[in-house]
């Protein structure tokens, strides 16, 4: 496991315990995917909240200017220690490892599925209750479109891949053949 991987974990963990304490889970979830959408769609705010020619100040006084009245008082103390401590890039894998333990707590995964054509919503359903038998968890799906796999599908669920594509067909009988 990498530093950086092991510093999200601790970091995600360290909110979801205080959430858990606030028995605020659900209201810090959503404050963190409002926090993330903003990241994803200003990538230029982690570069300035990591920048060391702006003063420490000025990056604090502009998160509570950002998130002050929009998320609750524990996130936004997060984001500032995150930035303090000079880890503030690292806040899209918190975030990440946070929503885990939230999915963990509530028995729930998402099951990334990787298709050459858009699944139907009959086919998403039909997949959902097949993985859910599987894994004995709720599933939330995520859907992604791959031209490469040629046909077939390949599920990542829980570090696990079930790779039912043509392309990993085609991998396997030349596998055989060399």
């Amino acid at each position: 496991m990498t530093t950086m991987t092991q510093t999200c974990r601790e970091y995600g963990e360290a909110l979801f315990m205080l959430a858990l304490e606030e028995n605020q889970v659900n209201e810090y979830s959503q404050a963190l995917k409002s926090v993330e959408q903003i990241v994803e769609d200003t990538p230029e705010y982690v570069d300035f909240l990591t920048s060391p020619a702006i003063p420490l100040m000025e990056r604090i006084a502009a998160i509570d200017e950002a998130f002050g009245d929009s998320v609750p008082e524990y996130v936004l103390s997060f984001i500032k220690i995150l930035c303090e401590n000079r880890v503030a890039y690292l806040l899209s894998g918190c975030i990440e490892e946070f929503e885990k333990l939230v999915q963990a707590a509530s028995n729930r995964t998402t099951a990334t599925v990787y298709s050459v054509v858009d699944l139907s919503e009959s086919q998403k359903v039909a997949l959902c209750r097949k993985l859910e038998k599987i894994v004995g968890k709720q599933i939330d799906l995520d859907c992604i479109k791959d031209a490469s796999l040629i046909g077939g599908i390949r599920i990542e669920i829980d570090g696990k891949i079930f790779d039912g594509s043509i392309k990993q067909r085609l991998h396997d009988v030349k596998e055989v053949i060399n």
